[in-house]
């Protein structure tokens, strides 16, 4: 289990939407922290974008992203808590095709060992539209390295073994 480095490495290429009222481009660290790690890993970062905290705003970064054929899949960071304001779920929620409960689960499991109880208050989510991967992490700088550094960076890795989310990208629009 891991990443078989005798395979080739095969980038995928990115999307990245901080959701945030308050965030600039100059002061997204969070979205810095995600866009240095992609990058790094070989990926490449295609677009990188800041929208507001609107359902509406939120699903039409994502429907233009998921409509371009040049990003596989799309990271936002933001808008997961549990406040009237976070509505990056309710956003998937109005696109997606499928859900990947287990990213949620996984992210929450991972957090535990960090931030305790606390990880309740997440609602991190993955999904799945229109054959195109979506991620959403919360906007803490130790969210988004949870989620990459114990996720993300394994199952966008075409070597990661037994299995990973770059060898379903063909299958993702079969009907």
């Amino acid at each position: 289990m891991g990443i078989d480095e005798s395979l080739a490495f095969k980038p995928i290429r990115m999307a990245l939407l901080t959701v945030s009222d308050t965030r600039t481009l100059a002061d997204d660290t969070s979205g810095d922290i995600l866009a240095e790690r992609i990058e790094s890993k070989g990926h490449e970062l295609v677009s990188r974008e800041i929208s507001k905290d609107s359902i509406e705003e939120i699903a039409a970064h994502l429907h233009r992203w998921i409509d371009d054929p040049e990003i596989d899949a799309i990271v936002t960071t933001g808008g997961t808590g549990l406040t009237g304001r976070d509505v990056t779920p309710e956003a998937l929620d109005k696109i997606k095709s499928k859900d990947i409960p287990g990213f949620g689960e996984l992210f929450r499991w991972l957090s535990y060992d960090k931030i305790g109880t606390s990880t309740l208050q997440s609602r991190a989510c993955g999904v799945v539209a229109r054959g195109t991967y979506i991620f959403a992490l919360p906007g803490s700088n130790g969210a988004v390295k949870d989620g990459w550094d114990g996720i993300l960076h394994y199952q966008l890795d075409s070597r990661h073994k037994p299995c990973n989310f770059v060898e379903l990208m063909p299958r993702l629009r079969e009907r």
